[in-house]
């Protein structure tokens, strides 16, 4: 039967939606007459009704990238008609963004290789191409294989993709929010340096630091989770583009991923190169996996960070309250004037969701068996979900919390005094044993550390204050002697 409009069930669209009929190897099948995909997506329409899940935009876009490089390629070395060529890359640039999200309605559950969406891809370009050269839509004027795929292969594309869109989200979204959250602690730490308070260790009192000094060790580790991004970018930036099939490069022109990368570097603005080992680039996919361990680190590194705000937080009378955090909403349906941490917590159920993005990744990287990776399209969503979900996290973290941060210096001072741990700062000079049976009595009694000391005249006033300055404990050098722990 020849292409064509005809009314029957569509097999994504209305029932008794005007459809047009389109062959394949396997046979005809009825596509949306309205739809720019065609037959091979219609049968993966039917084929993974599994879930609402779809393959993120970044992907999507990624595809149009290739697909658009591609075609300037391929013309270039004489491999395509200009006049196919134009209309590919104007199609494609309509994928890039974004006008045909719309046709990319495959399942993420699909074929472990991606072909359903590379082949989705190719088919919404080729029917938009053809349609911008006068032809019908499933005519295949420009041919989804034989013109749009044109030396490429599912098994080399959508890597290729994948590792595009999780660069090129981590250079526009991630890093910025990471920056504005590291230049937002670092200047509370700055602000609080003076601000003298207890340390905990085993969420037990220890000896003094300085609030700034914990707000500057949370800066340090966002901006060591900056580097590990670059790291991530670093495992992405070689692509198994040009390997085709099994890494060979069959039906390939030997320079044609370097040119549709050098292309695609410059368009992203983050460095590609086409994979030293095709074998391997196409077989494994450990680069992916290293980035998602990248983003648990992270995850890792926010969740500690929160957890330890929403405890400097605690309260506000009857917690830690060393610190006063915005307010943001209300916090209880019962308790009225009751304010929570709500925007630490957020943070801490998306690194939740994360970690376990990760665990998918992971068992998704052992899924190569010889010179394929069987699920692809998962690991790309988890992926990419991750790097997102950090990067709305931590710029709503920085703006809704970290920069509207207040101390409670007054919290900080009295907690100090009380501590048992004060007289860590007297063993090098008493001994550990009469140190420690020094902070029992105190404990027993009620007293304070120094009041005890003081009432045992351990030591001359002078050298006694000395030794219990909060200030000097929360620096280097004094006595040596056992430090706790």
């Amino acid at each position: 039967m020849k292409n064509g409009s005809v009314v029957r069930p569509s097999p994504a669209g209305k029932p008794g939606g005007a459809t047009r009929i389109e062959r394949d190897t396997m046979g005809e099948l009825a596509v949306p007459a309205e739809a720019y995909y065609g037959v091979q997506t219609a049968r993966a329409i039917e084929n993974f009704p599994i879930s609402p899940l779809r393959m993120p935009r970044s992907v999507i876009r990624a595809m149009g990238l290739i697909k658009r490089a591609a075609a300037s390629v391929n013309q270039s070395l004489g491999l395509l008609e200009k006049r196919q060529a134009d209309a590919i890359k104007q199609a494609a640039t309509e994928v890039v963004e974004g006008t045909l999200d719309g046709e990319f309605p495959v399942d993420i559950f699909q074929t472990g290789s991606g072909t359903s969406t590379n082949m989705n891809t190719n088919e919404v370009i080729s029917n938009r191409a053809t349609e911008l050269l006068g032809g019908a839509r499933g005519s295949k004027l420009v041919h989804p294989n034989d013109h749009v795929n044109l030396g490429q292969s599912s098994n080399d594309v959508i890597p290729t993709a994948i590792h595009i869109a999780a660069s090129e989200t981590i250079q526009r979204q991630l890093i910025p929010s990471l920056t504005r959250l590291q230049k937002a602690l670092a200047k509370k730490a700055r602000e609080f340096d003076k601000i003298v308070k207890i340390g905990r260790t085993h969420l037990q009192d220890a000896t003094p630091v300085r609030l700034g000094q914990e707000f500057g060790g949370y800066a340090r580790q966002i901006e060591l989770g900056i580097a590990r991004m670059r790291r991530a970018q670093e495992a992405l930036s070689e692509v198994a583009l040009g390997g085709t099939a099994v890494g060979t490069g069959l039906n390939c022109h030997p320079q044609f991923a370097r040119k549709v990368m050098a292309i695609i570097s410059k368009e992203t603005g983050c460095p590609f190169k086409e994979a030293a080992n095709h074998f391997e680039a196409q077989s494994a996919q450990d680069s992916l996996v290293e980035a998602s361990g990248e983003l648990r680190t992270l995850a890792v590194s926010l969740t500690k960070i929160a957890n330890d705000i929403r405890w400097l937080g605690s309260g506000p009378r009857c917690g830690l309250g060393e610190i006063n955090l915005p307010e943001t909403q209300p916090g209880s349906s019962i308790m009225p004037g009751k304010v929570n941490p709500v925007i630490a917590e957020s943070v801490t159920m998306v690194c939740a969701q994360v970690i376990g993005n990760d665990v998918t990744v992971t068992v998704g990287g052992q899924a190569a068996n010889f010179e394929l990776i069987v699920m692809l399209p998962v690991m790309a969503y988890n992926l990419l979900q991750s790097i997102e979900l950090l990067a709305a996290a931590s710029n709503n973290f920085a703006a809704k919390c970290i920069e509207g941060i207040k101390a409670n210096e007054e919290r900080c001072k009295s907690l100090i005094e009380e501590s048992l741990a004060m007289c860590t700062a007297l063993a090098p000079e008493i001994g550990y044993e009469a140190a420690a049976k020094l902070a029992k009595e105190a404990y027993k009694s009620g007293k304070t550390v120094r009041q005890v000391a003081r009432e045992q005249k351990v030591l001359p006033e002078k050298r006694l204050a000395e030794l219990l300055d909060p200030w000097r404990m929360t620096e280097p050098g004094g006595p040596v002697g056992s430090a706790g722990g």
